[in-house]
């Protein structure tokens, strides 16, 4: 089921009026069959797979809370991760290195004949996965004691706002809150609502229309050179953030309707002046996991220095392979930690240059100078995050400084008034993110919880006009469902 769906208009007033409705002892059974049903809407028999890994983890940790030597808990630990990524890589990654390793015996004229697993895949394993697995590590260090109620533990892996593309959420910060009885609160359900309504304006009037465009020049390499190509790249990478952190907002705020806190997963990314901070701005949920249970694990920053850079290279190439079985996704992540390592390399000498041009004397020029260059790095990559191959995204590089400018995709697949509400979508979104960045945004939360009733219910009737009457209506998936 879509968040940009009529099904989910329908489902989702229904559960709150059930599950406010209903003795609190009954609320955790409706919350894990609604999920259920969520998920199901897709394909039935894929919950099986998410009730199997269910019952394995929570198993697994039970039987881990019965000993006391964390050493002796290793192969229960071992049972679930091969399990969960057992799972995952036979249903996401086994085509994608069965395919490569058939190119490659092909290129040396050797016999290979393993055939495909034909099946398609499961929407969000990786991010339950990623989930039910920080559980069992967390129990494995004793960070967390295991749940013993199987029904809330299943909601926690299951919990419909957050199942499908995160917030990835941690054991201990979302299951004890199936424990908090809780009454309607409207501030926090007008908070939620508020959340909801901006992130499908995100989803339905930004992204979905600058989709059309995105789409006619990428899926034509070599068609269009120059500007178009430009205009593009910078357009796929306001559709990307505002298909996957307005998800993100639905999810948060539908959750928070309910009564419960997603932890933040977007905190305005393209105003981060460094690689380094733009990674945690972006997908929060993911690269703290990536950094808890992959980093910090290999050694983090407290190894010598030559396996310092080898775990920040391991840890973008395997955040580039979770995103998608591509080559490109691959090459994403290692673009990015080039970025990383080069960013560190070159701190003095950058310095330096910083303070013959005279920018120390200017820090707010400084700070828009680097923003501006690290946006531009991120957009450059994200070339090879939409292509469908690496020798695409070359081409599509090769075409980005070609000269000239056409302007067939502009009133093919964007007509002018597409165009306009578009940028129009852009320009509002830029400036409040600016003023969530460069003001306090409790002010802003304060404005709508205490400012005048015209200019709150102007802005919420603005807002849902705007979706009504621009919004593109045609069940786009979100671009994350794929990973």
């Amino acid at each position: 089921m879509l968040f940009n769906s009529l099904r989910f208009v329908v489902f989702f007033p229904v559960v709150v009026g059930l599950y406010f409705w209903l003795p609190y002892r009954w609320r955790w059974a409706m919350l894990l069959v609604a999920s259920y049903y969520f998920y199901m809407c897709w394909r039935a028999e894929y919950a099986l797979l998410i009730l199997f890994s269910t019952t394995i983890d929570y198993f697994v940790g039970r039987m881990m809370g019965r000993i006391a030597v964390q050493s002796k808990r290793r192969n229960w630990l071992a049972l679930s991760l091969v399990t969960n990524f057992g799972l995952l890589f036979g249903f996401k990654y086994f085509n994608f290195f069965n395919d490569s390793f058939r190119e490659l015996f092909n290129r040396f004229n050797l016999f290979y004949d393993v055939p495909a697993f034909q099946v398609l895949l499961p929407v969000g394993i990786s991010f339950y996965t990623f989930q039910a697995v920080s559980y069992t590590v967390d129990v494995y260090r004793g960070v967390k004691e295991p749940e013993p109620h199987f029904g809330i533990f299943a909601l926690y892996v299951a919990f419909f706002p957050q199942l499908v593309a995160g917030p990835i959420e941690r054991s201990t910060h979302l299951l004890p809150q199936f424990f908090e009885k809780r009454d309607f609160d409207w501030r926090l359900a007008a908070d939620g609502l508020r959340l909801m309504l901006w992130g499908f304006f995100k989803k339905l009037v930004i992204a979905d229309r600058l989709a059309l465009y995105v789409q006619e020049v990428f899926d034509h390499p070599g068609q269009y050179q120059g500007g178009p190509v430009w205009l593009a790249a910078y357009f796929f990478a306001i559709q990307i953030y505002c298909d996957f952190s307005g998800y993100s907002d639905i999810a948060i705020g539908s959750a928070q309707v309910l009564g419960y806190r997603l932890m933040d997963n977007f905190k305005r990314p393209y105003f981060a002046d460094s690689i380094g901070e733009f990674w945690k701005r972006w997908h929060i949920s993911l690269t703290t996991w990536f950094r808890d249970y992959v980093y910090i694990p290999l050694g983090g920053n407290r190894v010598a220095l030559p396996r310092w850079q080898a775990n920040i290279v391991i840890v973008f190439l395997v955040s580039g392979l979770w995103h998608g079985a591509n080559w490109t996704f691959v090459f994403w992540g290692a673009l990015h930690g080039t970025y990383y390592l080069v960013s560190y390399w070159t701190a003095a000498l950058r310095q330096v240059l910083v303070s013959v041009v005279g920018l120390t004397r200017l820090p707010n020029l400084h700070r828009i100078v680097r923003v501006l260059i690290t946006f531009h790095l991120v957009v450059f990559a994200y070339i090879f995050f939409r292509a469908e191959s690496i020798s695409t995204a070359f081409v599509i590089i090769r075409d980005l400084f070609a000269p000239g400018f056409s302007w067939p995709a502009l009133h093919v697949m964007l007509t002018p008034t597409d165009l306009m509400v578009g940028c129009l979508g852009v320009v509002v979104l830029l400036v409040a993110e600016a003023f969530l960045e460069w003001d306090r945004p409790d002010r802003l939360r304060s404005l709508f919880a205490t400012g005048p009733r015209w200019f709150r219910w102007g802005f919420y009737y603005a807002a849902a006009m705007s979706i009504l009457i621009f919004g593109k209506f045609t069940s786009n998936p979100f671009i994350y469902f794929q990973f």
